[in-house]
């Protein structure tokens, strides 16, 4: 039990004082994010408050076990998530509602490259109400980060990612092993001063969602942390290929907890990701530099 708590105290210690170089490749600049669970609405909406709040409450806890007495992050503005909204934002664009969202999850449906510097795209997927939502930064360079859902504290994480210097792909269940090998490190090792070890795609499997199709990747890896510590890691993600490259939702956790917890639940998240770029218009949701 005190190795236990000895480790769940070096993870969350880990993330609050630098969640740059922590399991993942957490955004330099974040907008958003969470409310708590008893703020959940019976359809699944949450109405977020602010990083601080949760960082405040992360840092409460962690204190007692590791002797951390304070954090402090930028209050954010105030955000709204749930199924029925995400539904409504994916109806606006003329395409079908989110299915498969297990009860007692929300769901988002978010513009990934509202800034002149990327490609829009949108980006739907549903996650655990209690989970912390990360989006975008916006500034005069255009928009910096991504689309990241998490319970931070325990390491584990959903992740968006856009796979750099791939094209279109017409049909993303013909490419090899390989790809989605090469595809997933670039997405586990973005922006992160972590090292990854002992990589491996251990199983690939062709589905098809809302006529989209898609690749559902189970990997592993161990991380050796800018703490010094080695984590073995186990997850799953979700590969496709909208508007002109090829696009992830990976989520993964600890490989204690995956086996014992998460396993069930992160398949869930990445089995609900949908995207889409052709054909929308997304003109309604860009924003000029100009409004800086």
């Amino acid at each position: 039990m005190a190795a236990s708590l000895l480790l769940s105290a070096a993870i969350a210690t880990l993330f609050i004082t630098s969640p740059s170089s922590a399991f993942v490749s957490y955004p330099e600049k974040y907008a958003s994010v969470k409310s708590t669970l008893p703020m959940a609405k019976d359809d699944g909406e949450i109405i977020t408050s602010t990083r601080r709040g949760f960082m405040d409450h992360v840092a409460t806890t962690t204190a007692a076990v590791a002797g951390v007495s304070s954090v402090w992050m930028q209050p954010t503005p105030a955000l709204a998530y749930g199924l029925n909204k995400a539904n409504d934002k994916l109806a606006s664009f003329g395409l079908p509602a989110l299915s498969n969202v297990p009860n007692g999850y929300s769901a988002l449906a978010e513009i990934y490259g509202k800034g002149a510097n990327r490609s829009p795209l949108l980006v739907a997927f549903g996650f655990p109400l209690d989970w912390v939502v990360t989006l975008p930064s916006q500034d005069v360079n255009g928009e910096d980060g991504t689309i990241q859902v998490g319970e931070y504290a325990k390491g584990d994480t959903a992740t968006f990612f856009v796979v750099p210097n791939e094209g279109k792909v017409e049909n993303i269940q013909e490419k090899d092993a390989a790809f989605f090998k090469s595809a997933i490190i670039a997405a586990i090792s973005q922006k992160s001063n972590n090292v990854y070890q002992d990589f491996k795609v251990t199983k690939i499997e062709p589905y098809t969602a809302d006529n989209g199709k898609y690749m559902l990747v189970d990997f592993k890896y161990t991380l050796l942390t800018g703490a010094g510590f080695e984590v073995e890691r186990k997850g799953v993600a979700s590969v496709t290929s909208a508007g002109n490259g090829v696009q992830l939702l990976w989520a993964a956790s600890i490989a204690a907890r995956y086996k014992n917890k998460t396993e069930g639940q992160l398949r869930s998240i990445v089995q609900t990701f949908r995207c889409y770029g052709e054909g929308l218009n997304f003109s309604a949701d860009l924003r000029p530099a100009m409004e800086f």
